[in-house]
């Protein structure tokens, strides 16, 4: 039977046949005219009733109510569709309990199925209708309760079991306790569902009355359920959002539209090609996908959408997706559809912050991104693993990664590139740069959830953006880094307006919340009553809020406390005294007083404590007025547990007045997140600038670690029609080694490129020729993209696009051979290349035969020589330079061999010239070929190819790419936990200042008598601190420095090191140092840092300070003799 729940009633007619689709992985928006005809002729019947398993109707019908529209018709087949997917066996036999006749799929006629209003079944029905492809969770007591088709997704995604069992006359019931909800919920986002959570009304109701409910929040892949977060104790995980997808075709190319619901944000990017469309679909990890109907007007016109001829790279990668269909303005319409699914009010305007593709390189397309690991793929080098330190993680990752599939315009570029070299050379400690997810700042404080673990986190963001403001070297920085601050955000915010705003916004969190290092805020503490209590009791809201702000709460609490002591301390610690002072062999009295934590209450425990005879003694009147401990609900706890009357009216004024001290907690963290609303774009564009200059800074300590250089950029002002003058269209290299090797650990081999044309490249088998393509690709990338680069010295012009081309596979799901996948990648290199674009063809035509093949390439290389690009072309089809080839700009390159013991070897150099030498014999040899096809296929080759040899050697290169080393060094320092240090900031700034002088002192006494010896680099000593929450400067990275730790026992610590910020992490990684402050100075080598290490060790305990490493001092060759200070000038 087909039933809907309506406003007066309940829909029926039998429709199981009519929904009886084909399962499939698109759904279209609007179902056929002749099964809405079908629905619509469903009525409307107000009185129903089901008895014994059979329904009964009143013969009376009542007037059509309404008509199911052709939007319920599509949500119910977009259901059935997912259910037809499930595959767990319990789940299946759920699934044939469904009815399709309404969005929750209840059959009527099974047990509980009633949807006759004023019934859970048909409240729940109603919530249900207001986001009706969202799995509903309803609050029900202790559980979190899902009926039908929702069930069924919490047994199949969820790993639940059915309730009730598989009973085949029962509704399809699930669920989860309270305490397992966030994990449900990620089972189900991680699954790419959407959850929408009921929750009860809390407090008293009447006899007979169900409970009030309302939809308390949702949970959607991308952005979790945040509802209760403002009263909780800690943090909660934010992943990174999933915006709603929408592609298009337009008159450009193809269009892809991204919208964040959680932002309320949206960006459009048009001109895109097929393959960079792809890639972008594949880093984009999408809450939904549609698809607008322009894709199926193509070029060849078949019915598989695709650019070229049937299917296609886009249609492959949609066709094994979850998509819609839709029509209209690409745009408008795609917004339409986000507000229908996520329940955004029209009133709601969203913020278009695309940024114009004008004046900027062209994304990278899905061939280029795998091939420099851009994109993780297996086999290939991963180029973020190398662009970062292996401790950097999170939201600089990302934006580092959408850097470079999405490189910036070239002034952005240009700024990226100065922020960098700034950063590089400055001496000052930098800030520990705190990262927040900005949809996780809009969503907290949109829906005033943010609690106080949350505002401490925004106002260091907001903290450190005025500490680098006050800082001459860092605010520099801060004022570049405005502008591509801007281009990741789209907001447009005034230098001066930055730093007023976020003082404000400081002082506003600072005058309101309770801070680290505030200890007025006491737990109540009492001899008679078990500290545990008072601990569970006033976690929850003490701690939070400055007290100021609560003083009349606090002292309600205080007095409660103080209340509930005495009463405990009269009514049972006599009793407890009676028994202590009982001596009795095993067998007698027991009793003691104890926090009953289920029940959130402090009671006697006892047995066998009552008097055989009752003679007046003391704690006789105590055990009297002893009445057994009820739970909430009335029952009786145990036979052990006893309270009083005083103790329970103690007890209720305490917990009266904890629960009104902790809603006005909530109120006032409530009322701040609504005062911050009127500044979120401000904490939006702070916390991403320090995003981005964390992933900056990280990228400079990594690059100067590796010995790379910033290269030259080229000027951006050539125009479409614009020839470039002479020697602006180049690009040099020197030293240019491959990215994944590690230059400071001397593993790599260096090559100079100087390009002004086209290159043709030959060369044997494993000489380099790949690993060339690969390398010039990412220099010439991460210079585009303001980054430093694996070389020696580098010139790179602004491209407009880089493209490279490896090896191809064949793909089945589209009907195409390995050589038709190359053929389209280059029909899209060469339709989009121009006279500044990058491009990199590895092994052109390998996959088809070799006459045919070298001409094709052959013209292929014609072409782009006519177009102006830049680029190599590498090939093995020797016979290409036999063809009249009407080339002006073309340079033959190889990579070289030389013979070793009359054997050709690689020698992965670049030079001029042609390699005809292939060593396939000796290639296959070496991966293991058997020796008896290697010797017939030598002969085959000699009797075939020997007299069309020439017998005068070529000319080899010498000395290139080595064998590649893939190991990625890590650092093994991690974060762990500490605790905060003592003393005040007075102290530690006076005893700073003391140290710094003596280690001035004691330092230059030495320097003066070695450079009496030898002439030092080093003439004066410049200590620079790095305070709590900042860690050195990238230009400490691989300089020798001595550093000083002002350690929490107030001891000094001194050691030396060529790597301070891994020290520094080390050091504070340990129990008690997280709050450390440090002291350091760089000296010239590391012997002359060893010197004065053991100098300071030995003489700082001379001038009165304690150091915990003494002992080191003794092991040393230097500094042992006492030193004396007088006549020292500095």
């Amino acid at each position: 039977m087909y039933w809907l729940a309506t406003r007066n009633g309940v829909v029926c007619r039998p429709l199981a046949l009519l929904l009886r689709s084909p399962p499939r992985k698109c759904s279209s928006v609007s179902p056929s005219p002749m099964l809405i005809g079908q629905f619509r002729r469903i009525h409307c019947f107000k009185d129903q009733k089901v008895l014994r398993g059979s329904r009964k109707t009143t013969k009376k019908l009542n007037a059509l109510n309404d008509f199911l529209d052709e939007r319920a018709v599509s949500n119910i087949l977009w259901w059935k569709e997912r259910m037809q997917l499930c595959r767990k066996p319990s789940t299946v036999q759920l699934v044939k309990r469904l009815d399709y006749s309404n969005l929750l799929g209840l059959d009527v006629n099974l047990k509980n199925g009633s949807l006759k209003e004023g019934t859970l079944n048909s409240e729940i029905l109603q919530f249900k209708s207001k986001f009706p492809r969202e799995v509903l969770l309803c609050r029900v007591g202790d559980f979190y309760e899902a009926l039908g088709i929702d069930a069924c997704v919490l047994v199949e995604y969820a790993g639940l079991n059915p309730f009730g069992g598989l009973r085949s006359d029962s509704i399809p019931r699930a669920g989860c306790p309270v305490v397992n909800l966030r994990q449900t919920l990620d089972d189900l986002t991680r699954n790419g569902f959407s959850v929408c959570i009921v929750e009860e009304v809390q407090g008293p109701t009447q006899a007979r009355s169900r409970k009030g409910r309302f939809i308390s929040g949702h949970a959607h892949p991308g952005s979790p359920y945040v509802f209760g977060l403002v009263g909780i104790d800690h943090d909660l995980d934010f992943p990174e959002p999933m915006p709603v997808v929408g592609i298009s075709r337009s008159a450009r190319g193809y269009c892809i539209n991204f919208v964040l619901e959680t932002m309320k944000t949206y960006s459009s990017e048009d001109g895109l090609t097929e393959e960079a469309l792809v890639a972008k679909l594949r880093t984009c990890r999408y809450h939904h996908l549609f698809l607008h109907t322009s894709l199926r007007n193509n070029f060849s016109g078949t019915c598989r959408w695709g650019e070229f001829g049937e299917g296609g790279l886009l249609w492959g990668e949609c066709s094994g997706r979850h998509f819609e269909w839709f029509e209209g303005n690409p745009v408008s319409e795609l917004l339409s559809k986000v507000r229908d699914l996520y329940g955004v009010d029209n009133e709601v305007t969203f913020r278009n912050v695309t940024v114009s593709s004008e004046n900027r390189p062209h994304p990278l397309s899905l061939g280029t991104a795998t091939q420099i690991g851009a994109i993780p793929t297996e086999g290939i080098p991963c180029l973020l693993k190398v662009l970062l330190p292996s401790n950097c993680s999170g939201l600089p990752v990302l934006y580092v990664r959408d850097l470079l599939l999405n490189p910036p315009p070239y002034d952005i570029s240009s700024t990226i590139q100065a922020t960098c070299r700034l950063m590089s050379s400055i001496t000052c400690s930098i800030p520990e740069f705190t990262c927040v997810s900005p949809a996780k700042l809009v969503k907290l404080l949109e829906l005033r959830e943010a609690n106080h673990i949350e505002f401490c986190r925004i106002k260091n963001v907001l903290d450190e953006i005025l500490h680098m403001h006050k800082n001459p070297e860092l605010v520099k920085i801060l004022k570049l880094l405005m502008d591509p601050t801007w281009v990741a955000t789209g907001l447009k915010i005034d230098f001066e307006t930055l730093v007023n705003e976020c003082e404000c916004a400081s002082d506003r969190i600072g005058e309101m919340i309770s801070l680290d290092g505030e200890h007025d805020q006491n737990l109540s503490s009492f001899p008679v009553v078990p500290s545990d209590f008072f601990e569970d009791m006033e976690c929850s809201w003490k701690g939070r809020i400055k007290r100021i702000h609560i003083e009349e709460a606090f002292a309600e609490v205080e007095k409660a406390a103080e209340a509930l002591s005495l009463a405990v301390t009269e009514d049972f610690m006599p009793i407890v005294s009676r028994i202590k002072a009982t001596t009795a062999p095993l067998g007698g009295p027991k009793g003691e007083i104890l926090y009953a934590r289920e029940h959130e209450a402090v009671w006697f425990k006892g047995k066998r404590f009552a008097p055989a005879v009752w003679a007046g003694t003391p704690g006789e009147e105590q055990i009297k007025q002893l009445k057994p401990a009820l739970d909430s609900k009335g029952r009786k706890v145990g036979e052990e547990w006893f309270t009083t009357m005083k103790v329970e009216d103690a007890l209720t004024r305490y917990h009266e007045a904890g629960a009104k001290a902790k809603t006005r907690v909530l109120e006032l963290l409530r009322e701040l997140s609504s005062d911050l609303q009127a500044k979120i774009n401000v904490l939006v564009f702070a916390s991403m600038l320090l995003v981005i200059a964390k992933a900056l800074f990280a990228h400079v300590s990594e690059g100067r670690r590796r010995k790379w250089v910033f290269p030259a950029l080229g000027e951006s002002s050539w125009s479409k029609n614009e020839k470039p003058l002479r020697g602006e269209n180049r690009m040099e290299i020197v030293g240019l080694s491959p990215y994944w090797l590690d230059v400071a650990e001397g593993s790599a081999v260096n090559n100079t490129v100087d390009m002004q044309s086209l290159f043709l490249l030959t060369g044997p088998n494993g000489g380099g020729k790949s690993s060339l393509l690969r390398s010039i690709c990412a220099a010439a990338l991460l210079g585009v993209c303001g980054f430093m680069v694996p070389a020696q010295s580098a010139s790179i012009p602004h491209f407009d696009s880089i493209m490279l081309h490896m090896k191809s596979y064949d793909s089945p799901a589209d009907g195409k051979s390995s050589f038709q996948v190359e053929m389209a990648e280059i029909r899209s290199i060469v339709s989009g290349a121009t006279k500044r674009s990058l491009v990199l063809v590895d092994e052109i035509c390998r996959g088809t035969e070799t006459a045919k093949g070298t001409c094709i390439a052959g013209s292929i290389v014609e072409t782009l020589d006519v177009i102006g690009c830049l680029g190599i072309i590498s090939t093995h089809l020797h016979g290409i330079f036999s063809l009249p080839l009407n080339t002006k700009n073309t340079v033959h390159k190889a990579m070289g061999t030389v013979y070793v013991d009359g054997q050709p070897k690689p020698t992965w150099k670049l030079m001029d010239g042609i390699c005809r030498e292939s060593l396939a014999f000796e290639t296959a040899k070496k991966e293991g070929i058997p020796e008896t096809i290697i010797e017939r296929a030598e002969g085959l080759y000699h009797s075939v190819y020997r007299g069309k040899i020439d017998s005068k050697l070529e000319e080899f290169c010498s000395t290139g790419f080595n064998n590649f080393d893939r190991s990625d060094p890590q650092s093994s320092s991690a974060r762990v936990k500490a605790v905060d240090g003592t003393g005040s900031v007075k102290n530690i700034e006076v005893l700073q200042k003391e140290v710094e002088s003596a280690i001035t002192l004691i330092c230059q006494k030495k320097l003066i008598e070695l450079d009496n010896e030898k002439p030092s680099e080093l003439t004066d000593i410049q200590c620079v601190p790095i305070h709590v929450r900042e860690q050195p400067p990238p230009s400490t990275v691989g300089a020798s420095c001595v550093y000083v730790i002002f350690r929490p026992d107030r001891k000094l610590y001194v050691g030396q090191t060529d790597d301070l910020e891994g020290r520094v992490r080390t050091h504070r990684s340990k129990e008690g140092m997280q709050k450390a402050i440090f002291l350091y100075f760089t000296v010239p080598g590391k012997s002359l840092a060893c010197q004065l290490e053991t100098l300071l060790i030995n003489q700082l305990p001379n001038q009165g300070f304690h150091l915990s490493n003494v002992a080191d001092g003794k092991h040393r060759n230097f500094g042992t003799s006492n030193i004396s200070l007088e006549g020292v000038t500095v």
